[in-house]
């Protein structure tokens, strides 16, 4: 893997600190290919604290430190104050403000991505997209506009992301090609990410960190320090962004389970001590806020695996769920192995993901457990085990295509029970409704309820996040309004004075000066839309026409003139797609002829050859005449051809 080692490190953009939450403890320094490290232990150096205060770039100091080897010989070396960018003079102007940009994600849940400034560095969390409106027709995806960030490129020294999500990574391949900076992120979210860059061939010359829990990074005025915290993918993460305003901590997506699948339980010990050292601001996940009590664990969904496996013994079991939710494949395939059943993988999105994990170590396959879908023709029905994407009635997913008949191995009969491991995302529900009729038409048993939690924290573990941390402002984040309405009200709640919590709008500059906070401005802000291989080529106006076409269809206008002349030659000729039947409205076609005719003809006499208002008057006849005799306004087309 590319590092970003590679001259970086001579203005700090590629230190590293290792951080367990405890105090400092100086070191010798080592050269290793450009890139300094140091260690923050949990033991206590003469009972001094770790300072987690305001961060703040040091004048340099010197201290006496073990001997590091150059060559031939050793030499005593200075070490600077750990923690702490060189070369820079604690001169701060009171003039220097912290501003936190939300570029997207709110007002929605998806296409999150935040912007940290502070004099001349800016730090972007995360960089995700969203999925098409009902209304955006022919579009693939939604990714934010970082014209804030283009235009203040000089400043931009990296994206930390915070946790493998398409909402937080998916729209780093585009972005990455107007702003091209190094990306920070955890072992299993850098695997994605980097798949991704595969793709679109940008895997040579995008410059990525692997950054472990408790470690830091210092980029600019910013030092980032990566937290452990569970959600419904391994390796999530939450910031603590240290400033020289004051600490920010950012959640990320995540919630407090104490037994997770894989790894540890998130770092409950580092909010508290962070919090000790006095947080500026807190930005929490939203999603659940409005939910009472604690999210379950994600191991009682292992246990229903095991009941539903248990009753469904004499049938191929099919299990649809989120091709990220690494902890819940490697819990269907713990039940599958239990009891004997082979296992398939089948969605491309599915097998990347489990192939990355794997080869990273976040998946325990047992030997011979895994096989080929080619392979399913050799194995018993209840002897095999399908996991697969579409739990969201996604229309080309491979749930969606073996419900529909158009998968090419799998088909769905009787002695099938199709489990969705998922809910529906908001605005997904008919979609996932329709795949679940169409199974049943084919006689599948479907089961579709308590065999899913969600990887968001409810109220009472947002409540606890805000007791450990204690900000001074709480600034709700990731949701819709309703979602950030009811954090707010719960930070409230906690004794959160109201003028100190802030529910911003995407594009708000939110703007920190000695401890006091403001909304200050604005930024431009908006929907890039994907389509295809186009980025942003397809706008208002473009949606607008497509959206005309769907409803009302169009009439294309044909007619010659004479070039000499002037006088109409041939034609009006009308085609018509999506508006009427040609064939069956003769009648109506020859009405529409007659009047494009005279509105043509008309201008002519009046001595009106400009073909831009012969165009417009076409437009308009045509248009009113429709509208009376079908009470449609399809989109009208005029060509003329000079003859």
């Amino acid at each position: 893997m590319k590092s970003e080692n590679n001259g970086d490190n001579r203005n700090a953009e590629g230190r590293n600190f290792n951080s367990a939450g405890g105090s400092r403890r100086q070191g010798p320094r080592q050269r290793n290919a450009g890139s300094r490290t140091r260690q923050y232990r949990s033991g206590n150096n003469n009972n001094k604290p770790h300072q987690d205060k305001p961060f703040r770039p040091a004048v340099k100091k010197t201290a006496a430190a073990g001997a590091v080897k150059n060559n031939s010989r050793n030499m005593q070396r200075p070490v600077r104050n750990s923690g702490r960018p060189s070369g820079k003079k604690n001169n701060r102007r009171s003039s220097s403000k912290l501003k936190i940009i939300p570029l997207g994600g709110l007002e929605q849940i998806g296409m999150n991505i935040t912007a940290f400034e502070y004099e001349d560095s800016i730090i972007v969390v995360d960089c995700g997209l969203s999925f098409p409106e009902d209304d955006m027709l022919g579009i693939d995806l939604v990714i934010p506009d970082v014209t804030y960030l283009k235009n203040n490129i000089d400043k931009v020294k990296g994206f930390m992301i915070t946790h493998g999500h398409e909402d937080h990574i998916g729209a780093l391949p585009y972005i990455l090609k107007d702003i091209n900076v190094p990306v920070y992120a955890t072992k299993l979210t850098m695997g994605i990410i980097e798949n991704k860059l595969k793709e679109h061939e940008l895997l040579g010359i995008t410059k990525r960190k692997v950054v472990k829990f408790g470690q830091s990074i210092i980029l600019g005025q910013f030092r980032i320090e990566f937290i452990k915290t569970n959600h419904s993918i391994v390796d999530a993460a939450a910031l603590a962004i240290y400033s020289p305003a004051g600490i920010i901590v950012h959640t990320g997506d995540f919630k407090v389970d104490y037994t997770p699948v894989f790894g540890d339980s998130i770092d409950l010990q580092r909010f508290a001590e962070i919090g000790k050292k006095g947080v500026l601001a807190l930005m929490c996940d939203s999603t659940n806020a409005e939910r009472t009590g604690f999210t379950p664990s994600e191991r009682t969904v292992g246990r229903t695996f095991d009941t539903l496996f248990e009753e469904h013994k004499n049938t191929r079991i099919i299990i649809a769920t989120f091709a990220s939710n690494v902890d819940r494949v490697q819990q269907i395939i713990n039940s599958a192995y239990k009891f004997g059943r082979k296992v398939v993988v089948e969605g491309r999105s599915m097998v990347n993901i489990i192939e990355t994990a794997t080869n990273l170590g976040y998946l325990n396959i047992p030997e011979n457990t895994l096989i080929d879908i080619e392979m399913l023709k050799n194995y018993p029905d209840e002897k095999t085990v399908i996991i697969t994407t579409g739990s969201q009635g996604e229309s080309m997913a491979a749930l969606s295509r073996m419900a529909e008949d158009n998968h090419r191995k799998i088909s769905i009969g009787p002695k099938d029970t199709v489990i969705f491991s998922s809910h529906p995302i908001p605005g997904n529900e008919k979609a996932v409704t329709n795949v679940i009729n169409e199974l049943l038409l084919k006689g599948a048993d479907v089961i579709f309820q308590d065999v899913h939690v969600s990887g968001h924290a409810c109220q009472e573990e947002i409540k606890l996040i805000y007791s450990l941390v204690h900000p001074k402002y709480a600034i709700p984040v990731h949701g819709e309004y309703k979602h950030l309405r009811a954090q707010a009200k719960l930070a409230e709640e906690l004794g959160i004075p109201k003028d100190h919590i802030f529910i911003l709008q995407s594009g708000d500059v939110l703007e920190f000066n000695d401890g006091e906070a403001k909304v200050s401005g604005k930024v431009p802000v908006g929907d890039i839309l994907v389509d295809g291989l186009g980025v942003g080529d397809v706008g208002n106006v473009v949606l607008r026409d497509r959206q005309h076409l769907a409803e009302d269809g169009i009439m294309i206008v044909v007619l010659g003139l004479d070039g000499a002349t002037d006088q109409l030659i041939s034609g009006p000729d009308i085609v018509s797609r999506g508006f009427v039947y040609v064939k069956t409205s003769d009648e109506l076609m020859d009405e529409a002829r007659e009047v494009v005719t005279l509105a043509v003809e008309g201008c002519l006499d009046r001595g009106i050859t400009d073909w831009g208002k012969l165009k417009s008057t076409i437009k308009d006849s045509l248009g009113e005449f429709v509208w009376k005799k079908t009470k449609r306004r399809p989109m009208i087309l005029p060509i003329i051809m000079e003859i």
